[in-house]
């Protein structure tokens, strides 16, 4: 699908605020609420849309506390890649989870309430995986930078 200057900018309209209406966008963009809403209708079938959601204050639920947590894993089998992937997936910590190169395999964002509950949740979760050789923390001293949006025109 080719996406044209009109699409960028409603991609970006929608990233900044999904809760427009098909009409307050239409307005903006100077075109019809029909073709806005074909549009937009065109951009989620070709999954170019994935998804809608909220961004939550993570203080206001009590789950500020982040770290990054870097995972050995012991296999490199396919087998062994993917059940820990799943697991991974299971577990309401990790927020973020990416198989990376170099001396780990993966990266894990996860967020907690706290320094003891980040505790428990290595001592019962990450480290009983049988799939995890060892692990290495990092704690976020000031989220300086966190993107939702990316930038395309």
């Amino acid at each position: 699908m080719k996406l044209d200057t009109t699409d960028y900018k409603l991609i970006e309209m929608l990233q900044q605020n999904c809760k427009q209406t098909t009409k307050e966008l239409a307005d903006q963009l100077d075109l019809s609420t029909t073709a806005v809403y074909e549009r937009i209708k065109k951009l989620e079938k070709q999954n170019i849309i994935t998804d809608y959601v909220a961004i939550i204050n993570k203080e206001k639920i009590n789950r500020s506390f982040m770290a990054i947590a870097h995972v050995k894993i012991k296999s490199h089998s396919k087998d062994a890649i993917l059940r820990f992937e799943k697991k991974v997936d299971q577990i309401r910590e990790v927020l973020e989870c990416f198989h990376v190169s170099g001396e780990y395999d993966y990266i894990l964002k996860i967020g907690v309430q706290d320094m003891e509950a980040y505790r428990e949740f290595m001592l019962s979760k990450l480290t009983t995986m049988e799939e995890v050789q060892s692990t290495h923390s990092m704690f976020v001293i000031k989220e300086v930078k966190n993107t939702k949006t990316y930038h395309i025109l």
